[in-house]
This record gives C-alpha cells, structure tokens and sequence, in this order.
C-alpha cells in the first residue's frame, strides 16, 4: 500500500537524526588501521591513503560528470546542444586515456617501492621516521605458533613462553619466526604490522617497531575452524623498565615447556587463558615447525634431505658421471674417478674424423660408365 502523506513528513524530519546517531555510532569505532602505534603500520597505512587518493582523483571526477550530464542533458532541458550524430573528439581521447595512465603510472611506482621497502623478511632500518635503529641494537627475538585455537609465544633470548599473551619494548625492533600446528592461520596486530600467514611446516617472517605503550589487540586474521573467533591476544607495548617486569614476571611463574607439555597444548581448545611457561625446551620451535615434537617422528627437513640425497644418487647412476666444463667429467658421490689421459698423450681423433674406417675401392672403368649412361639427362 502506498505510504500516507504524514508518514512521508515524519520519515523526512527523522532522516538528520539517523544521520546523528549513525555519526555518533561511528565515532565510537576504533580505526586502529589509520590510527596505527608501529612504523611499518604507519607506513602501510600512507601507502593505502595515497593509493586511495590517486584513485579518487579519477572516480570522483566520474561520477561527478555522470550526474552533471544527466541533469544537463535531460529530456526536458530544450536548451542543451544536441548532437545525435557527434561520434568523436580528439581532445576528449586524449584526456579520458592519459589522465588514468599517468595516474596508473604513479600508482605502480608507490606501490612498488612501498611493496620493497615494507617487505615483512627485511629487517627495519628506522624506529620512526628520521630516527634509524641505533648500531648494536639486537632485535627482540619471538617464536610464533598458531595453534588450535590459540597463540603461543616463546621468547628464546629469555627462555620462556606465553599463551595468548604478547609484549615488547617501545622503539625496539621486533624480529617474529612464525609457523602453524596444523591449519593455516594469519598472524595480525593491526596496530603493529600488517598480516603474516602462519602455515604448517613452514616459517614465515615478520620484522617490525612498536612505538607508543599502551594494550592493543592481536588476532588471527584467517579462518581456522570452529575455535577461530575466540582465537585473539593481547600485545602490550612496554617501556623497557615495564618490559623487564613483565619479563621477570614470567620467569618466576614456574613451569616447562617441554614437548609433553606442547603436545598438551597442541591439543584444540577454545577461548584459552592466559598462560605462562618459565622455561622452554630447546629446540621446540624448529621440532614444531618440522612436525617431530612426538618422540619418534622424522623431522620433515631431515626426511627432505634424505630424499634430496637419494635423488642425486639414482640421477648419478642414471646419467653417468656430470661433465664440467674444460672436458672434465666430475665424479659422483660413491662413484670412483674417471682416469684422464696424460698431458704428453694426443688424443685419439681417428673415431671423429673416420681415418680407421675402411675404404672402400676405386670403381672400374666399365663400372662408372655404365653409371653414368644410366643418369637421366635433362
């Protein structure tokens, strides 16, 4: 049924009190991508608003135009200029493809050098901007492991670890080792750094500063399965007098984490507490990243290196010895050397140029000519 004239009115008079509250709503969210704590998200963070600019300096002159003609050229607008058989301009061509290619241009440029230059493998060079890291500096060190469904942390300069639970100093660089249990996740504190995957048998790499202390939130920013929402953590950015405390705090909280321990752990659960180990077995982190923490199970990179050492020895024994260059062919391992001729000793060419074949004997006088009668002529 078509709407009255009153309820007309008065869903025009409400529409600027939604538009209020809307704004009211929106001002309480907390825009911690453009509001970030760390360099490298800073950084990230004006690399997406000049990509965004660049953008809208050709969607807003568009959609600009597109309202522009339509109330231009409406129907009942006598006075526009009509043209039906106008189909070209020079000077229009021009603008409407170089305008985007110049723009396309600088979008490629920023990008790239911004892609380098925040590279999540190399290590930061500057705390903030016009500050680089001091000489001598040592990163602080963490171990990452995506587990189901939560997050383990382990601070191998201190030897301890922590679940759910993340800190480093202010202005010191940050040097993260992350791997996974068993699905891929993705390792995210959006006030830090942008997102890393964390994948099973695999380590990734991460390298970034916070700067400002405070209590900021980290998550996994992948789907991972029935635990994922609850799958978040607390990173505190601490002065270094802060971060001592917390350090001492750990290592007094008793407890080891050695591979029954992990195991344990590894098991799923969801919405886990904070926890605190002590001590850490060495090694862990490489026996969780090779899947051998159970006792008895090969480590993967050690099962690749025996692979990749079989495969050399049936491609040795497949193709022979590998010739190197200058004519020498290289023994394989397990094979015994080639013996090579004395420097005094000419090679035997005869095979190449066909001096030890037989030749065969000159043909008779009656034999060529009755070949030659026999040619066809032409």
């Amino acid at each position: 049924m078509p709407e009255s004239a009153s309820t007309l009115r008065v869903r025009t008079m409400m529409r600027p009190f939604m538009i209020l509250a809307t704004s009211l709503l929106l001002g309480g969210c907390n825009m911690v991508v453009l509001n970030p704590a760390g360099d490298v998200a800073a950084q990230q963070r004006d690399l997406l608003i000049i990509a965004t600019v660049l953008m809208l300096l050709i969607i807003v002159p568009v959609i600009a135009m597109i309202a522009l003609f339509a109330w231009r050229y409406r129907a009942s607008n006598t006075d526009a200029n009509y043209q039906p058989n106008w189909d070209h301009s020079t000077q229009l061509e021009l603008l409407i493809w170089s305008a985007p290619l110049l723009i396309i241009i600088c979008l490629g440029a920023v990008t790239w050098v911004g892609t380098h230059l925040l590279d999540p493998y190399r290590p930061i060079e500057r705390t903030v901007a016009g500050k680089p890291v001091a000489p001598g500096v040592k990163p602080l060190e963490v171990e990452v492991v995506a587990l189901d469904w939560k997050w383990l942390f382990i601070y191998p300069e201190y030897g301890f670890a922590t679940v759910n639970e993340l800190a480093a100093p202010v202005d010191r660089p940050i040097a993260f080792k992350i791997t996974a249990s068993s699905v891929m996740n993705a390792f995210y504190v959006p006030a830090l750094a942008g997102m890393i995957y964390a994948m099973p048998s695999m380590e990734t790499r991460l390298h970034a500063v916070i700067n400002k202390p405070g209590d900021y939130t980290g998550m996994s920013a992948n789907y991972s399965g029935a635990g994922f929402s609850g799958m978040h953590f607390h990173f505190y950015g601490m002065t270094d007098k802060d971060f001592a405390g917390w350090v001492a705090r750990n290592k007094a909280a008793g407890g080891t984490l050695d591979r029954a321990a992990y195991l344990q752990l590894e098991r799923p659960s969801e919405h886990v507490p904070v926890q605190r180990f002590a001590a850490v077995e060495p090694g862990l982190f490489r026996a969780a990243v090779n899947f051998c923490v159970k006792p008895g199970s090969v480590c993967t990179d050690a099962m690749m290196r025996t692979d990749a050492a079989r495969d050399s020895q049936s491609n040795a024994n497949e193709h022979g010895p590998m010739p190197m260059p200058g004519g020498h062919p290289m023994p394989m391992p397990g094979h015994s050397p080639v013996p090579q001729p004395s420097p005094a000793a000419k090679p035997d060419t005869a095979g190449l140029t066909g001096a030890d074949l037989p030749r065969r004997a000159a043909p008779s006088a009656g034999v060529a000519l009755a070949a030659t009668a026999s040619q066809p002529r032409l």
